[in-house]
């Protein structure tokens, strides 16, 4: 009997994405930035469209349902009412998005049939609808609280919710134009990164700040309530009508412009990082708090671009009052693909809901994979030198290279989907390298030398580097290195301000220790990630140290690598030692001389 195929989209906006089910179950899941190679690609994807049908080995003919993450018809009264409401002075931001809304997003139904060609039914779902399912649905949970927090979709912009069984019931919402995401976004302008995609930029800049401006924040901004909703003082901020996102008031309340991209990054945007950070986790612990008081359910879920914030996540976990914290891998709008398609499946089909073991996700492991002959073939026609081994030999030799402190890009299996490289499409180092952070940042990511790296920790040994009691097999969780790892060096950490504290050897694995003794931590199992696991464990051995440092395999400004083309076209623009693609290890020193007609580094300049 043929299964029941739900095709689930998200798209202009940011963050493309499709997601295909099968009788409710996630058979294949990708961001179209992945194959167009356009960083939050917000085109119709149809690129990951056609992925998951060949994944599933159908056409779209035989797709069931198709569904878009939110309502644009609600979202267009949304912006029309915002519009009027402050005319004359939106007048110039309505010129630009008004004309993009009444010819594309006012006929969605038509542009999405024609670009998938797609004759079925096609179907619609709320936006935070779509988040809270993507959270719950894909739990380990049988009842939970459901806690989203984003930008907006179409007039919330957080929500509260009960999950039960196949049922999902929103209780709860904040509402436009009183916005976390926002709020945290609207920092990312001004402390110069590029907002919906160098928020976490400022969560990782944080912890070289002091909270000089909570208070400012707190009195000026925001009157923020106990239960966590707020309102926002918008005369500071300038997204409803204008073109930026802080107004001149905002400016002069914080003493000057917004800083200009790629200029000095000085004591004042590190300090502004760090008070809209610690403002945004106490509104997160609030409404964690308020939903635990409105539910009184042990579980939480978490989804939307907020919960993207693992600072917070953990403090959630470590403070707040529920007992299991699960977060959705894809927890921005391409998990919103997948929300809408549960929905199908559970409201609008009726299904009953049956439990996985751990969750559903996979591992998150949805995309594409290669087989060797693929992988192979585009290497010859790039003329390069490599070796295929069997497999343990593979991941003994790969291990050695990194406890010789090698940088490996390892791209094995099927590539994740949401925004976290978690052992399949990976950047991989020692962690006990004092030189390995910076080594990264400048010569492979060509990135701010301030940026952290993650741990990927064997699950079991997690307990043993950092104080973390539970798994986090998604990096959505920041959790403290043990205080009997950290050096005798670390206690002179607070004598330094700002980057100075970079050349601190803060603990016994230094790559992955964050200023402020922190660390985004993965754990690896081998029932979701067996050949990573592998890996670690083969290292572990070499070394001693069950963890390695784990970086997202692209450079800045472009997206985690999807195909063998791309894999090797960024192993050699950078100083890359060592690729692993599957079966195959190539040495950068046997590959023959690359060359480009241009710099390529000037594409990304501005991200």
């Amino acid at each position: 009997m043929k299964p029941t195929y739900i095709l689930g989209l998200s798209a202009f906006y940011h963050d493309s994405a499709a997601c295909l089910l099968a009788d409710g179950q996630p058979v294949a899941a990708a961001q179209e930035e992945r194959f167009t190679r356009l960083k939050g690609d917000s085109s119709l994807p149809t690129h990951a469209v056609e992925f998951c049908l060949r994944k599933a080995g159908i056409s779209i003919a035989d797709v069931d349902h198709v569904v878009f993450y939110d309502k644009p018809l609600l979202k267009f009264e949304r912006i029309l009412e915002t519009y009027l409401g402050l005319a004359p002075r939106g007048f110039r931001s309505f010129l630009k998005a008004g004309p993009l809304w009444i010819k594309q997003k006012l006929f969605m139904s038509r542009d999405i049939r024609e670009g998938l060609g797609y004759e079925g039914e096609l179907l619609f779902a709320e936006h935070h609808e779509s988040h809270a399912a993507s959270a719950f649905f894909a739990s380990p949970f049988e009842e939970a609280a459901v806690l989203t927090m984003d930008g907006v979709g179409e007039w919330a912009t957080a929500s509260i919710g009960i999950g039960s069984g196949s049922e999902i019931d929103l209780i709860g919402e904040l509402r436009w134009p009183d916005s976390l995401g926002l709020l945290y976004s609207a920092f990312t302008y001004y402390t110069g990164f590029k907002v919906n995609s160098g928020e976490y930029k400022v969560m990782g800049l944080a912890p070289y700040g002091e909270p000089e401006y909570v208070d400012l924040i707190l009195s000026e901004l925001m009157d923020l309530n106990e239960d966590g909703s707020f309102r926002l003082d918008q005369t500071y901020f300038d997204y409803l009508g204008g073109l930026t996102m802080t107004s001149r008031r905002f400016e002069e309340l914080f003493g000057g412009p917004p800083r200009s991209p790629e200029s000095e990054i000085t004591q004042r945007e590190m300090d502004l990082a760090r008070s809209v950070q610690d403002v945004c986790e106490e509104v997160m612990l609030r409404m964690a708090r308020t939903a635990h008081r409105k539910t009184g359910l042990p579980n939480l879920c978490l989804a939307g671009g907020v919960a993207l914030n693992c600072v917070g996540n953990g403090r959630i976990l470590r403070e707040g009052p529920f007992d299991n914290v699960w977060i959705q891998p894809a927890a921005g709008d391409a998990g919103g693909a997948l929300g809408a398609a549960q929905l199908v499946w559970y409201r609008y089909l009726d299904k009953p809901r049956i439990l996985q073991v751990g969750d559903s996700m996979r591992g998150s492991l949805l995309g594409p994979s290669f087989e060797p002959e693929e992988i192979e073939a585009t290497l010859v026609e790039a003329g390069a030198t490599f070796h295929r081994l069997e497999r343990t030999e593979l991941t003994e030799t790969v291990a050695g290279l990194l406890a010789d402190q090698k940088v490996v890009g390892w791209f094995n299996g099927r590539m994740e989907f949401g925004p976290r490289a978690l052992g399949s499409r990976s950047i991989l180092g020692d962690p006990r390298s004092a030189e390995m952070q910076s080594q990264m940042n400048l010569k492979i990511k060509f990135r701010e030398s301030f940026r952290p790296f993650a741990p990927s920790v064997l699950a079991h040994r997690a307990g043993e580097y950092f104080n973390l009691d539970t798994e986090s097999p998604y990096m959505l969780l920041v959790a403290p290195v043990r205080e009997d790892r950290r050096s005798a060096e670390a206690a002179s950490a607070g004598d330094h301000t700002g980057f100075q504290r970079l050349k601190v050897r803060l603990s016994d694995i230094p790559a992955v220790t964050h200023v402020d003794f922190s660390a985004r931590v993965q754990t690896v199992d081998r029932d979701r990630n067996p050949d990573y696991f592998d890996l670690i464990e083969a290292f572990e051995r070499k070394t001693g140290c069950g963890l390695v440092v784990n970086t997202s395999f692209n450079v800045r400004g472009e997206p985690i690598v999807c195909t063998p083309e791309d894999a090797w076209r960024c192993f050699m623009r950078t100083d890359m030692d060592n690729l692993v693609l599957g079966e195959y290890l190539l040495y950068k020193a046997e590959q023959p001389e690359w060359t480009e007609e241009r710099d390529w580094r000037e594409d990304f300049v501005l991200d």
